[in-house]
């Protein structure tokens, strides 16, 4: 499986968009360098106060452009760095890997898939409805968490729009992204 990066983001601030970048470091270990969720321990404001101990499972938000073309579609025109993604990709179908996949972008970097985003009401705070335009329900019921996902980073190295993107599997049995 291959896919492209599209569009790179990061933020120093807890601010729900992220602004668009040439380029991003991820640092092996803690994430986007210069932006406000990079380190080893969680940094989501209502995980830190939960427990500011709890591993830092959230480094990496990416998001696949098919989303956004989606969205649209019901009426929300939305662009890189709108949804606070850091990775925004193309070609791949993101909410189908299983956790532990890892994703090679570029030529050095690898984030390893460790859940879910679960988009929370700030989201409306951005659009009004938008929340429920990235949610859904599968034929079981069950709800579909459409925002993106989150990865820790492997190894570190620079990520730029268009870079390609490789995606490795874990050994089976897989397992299925779950909200982190």
């Amino acid at each position: 499986m291959r896919g492209r990066v599209v569009s790179v983001a990061r933020d120093d601030g807890h601010r729900f968009s992220k602004p668009v970048a040439a380029s991003i470091r991820l640092l092996a270990g803690l994430g986007v360098e210069g932006d406000a969720h990079c380190g080893e321990t969680v940094k989501h404001r209502s995980r830190v106060a939960a427990d500011p101990t709890q591993p830092n499972l959230r480094q990496v938000h990416l998001i696949q452009a098919e989303l956004f073309d989606e969205l649209a579609a019901k009426g929300f025109a939305l662009g890189p760095g709108d949804l606070g993604e850091n990775v925004l990709t193309a070609g791949l179908d993101l909410l189908a890997l299983p956790r532990g996949a890892r994703l090679r972008l570029g030529p050095e970097a690898v984030v390893e898939v460790t859940g879910l985003r679960n988009p929370c009401a700030q989201i409306d705070g951005f659009r009004r409805g938008l929340l429920a335009a990235v949610l859904d329900r599968a034929a079981d019921g069950s709800l579909v968490r459409k925002a993106g996902i989150m990865g820790v980073v492997i190894a570190g190295g620079d990520v730029r729009p268009e870079d390609p993107i490789e995606v490795v599997l874990p050994s089976e049995p897989w397992s299925k992204l779950e909200r982190v």
